[in-house]
């Protein structure tokens, strides 16, 4: 077990049973020109969050602890993107910019386009995984949950874009199917103004799990590989 420094109180975890959660690290969320930028919403701190990012993956990898990526992406005649009866193309920014927009249409989240691929700084390597969606939450209709327990995941830091969208979809799915959710907060960018992150950092320190520092984390993982280390 590893001491971790979290909010609202410090809590033990298993590294062995951990897994660090990348979510929507795409050229859609995270670059400019992707949908984001296009939606008319600030991506300047993404540079920023994926420099965070890449350090805690390559101290995640060097421990051992599974690395996983969570892609969202449509079919190019987006029929897994909800029919009439559903209401994310009502609200998933991707489907409502692309009907806004014709000239837009099979460009923003469909499999195969720049949009869709995860930027070129966070690309997997070997070992990781990685789960398509076509939801907010990870866990929504997707391989998610079975990939985690087949492997003995129980702990899960998440890190990625947007943190009071898909973060925080997924945290919260996490949680309610007995996951040990942790944010950290310095390796995730939200969607809209600065008062949308720190919503969700109080929703959840409050209510859905913990939040870290990349600091904290990357500590843990070092630590946790030199005890390892010793140990054989």
């Amino acid at each position: 077990m590893v001491a971790l420094r979290t909010r609202p109180e410090p809590i033990d975890v298993a590294l062995e049973q951990s897994a660090v959660v990348v979510v929507d690290m795409q050229n859609a969320f995270a670059s400019r020109g992707g949908l984001l930028d296009l939606a008319g919403l600030d991506v300047s701190g993404a540079d920023g969050v994926i420099r965070v990012i890449r350090t805690v993956l390559d101290a995640a990898r060097a421990r051992g602890v599974q690395v996983v990526y969570l892609q969202t992406g449509y079919k190019a005649d987006l029929s897994n993107g909800g029919g009439d009866a559903s209401p994310n193309p009502r609200k998933e920014t991707a489907l409502c910019l692309m009907r806004a927009r014709p000239e837009l249409k099979g460009k923003l989240l469909v499999e195969g386009t720049w949009d869709f691929e995860i930027v070129d700084a966070l690309q997997p390597c070997r070992g990781d995984l990685v789960v398509l969606k076509t939801r907010y939450s990870g866990f929504a209709g997707t391989t998610l949950d079975s990939n985690l327990r087949v492997r003995g995941i129980r702990n899960l830091f998440f890190v990625g874009i947007a943190t009071n969208v898909c973060v925080e979809s997924t945290l919260r799915d996490a949680y309610f199917q007995e996951y040990w959710p942790l944010l950290v907060t310095d390796a995730t960018m939200q969607a809209g103004p600065p008062e949308a992150q720190r919503a969700t950092l109080f929703n959840v320190e409050s209510f859905f799990g913990w939040t870290l520092s990349s600091q904290s984390l990357i500590d843990a993982l070092n630590a946790g590989a030199v005890r390892s280390s010793t140990d054989t």
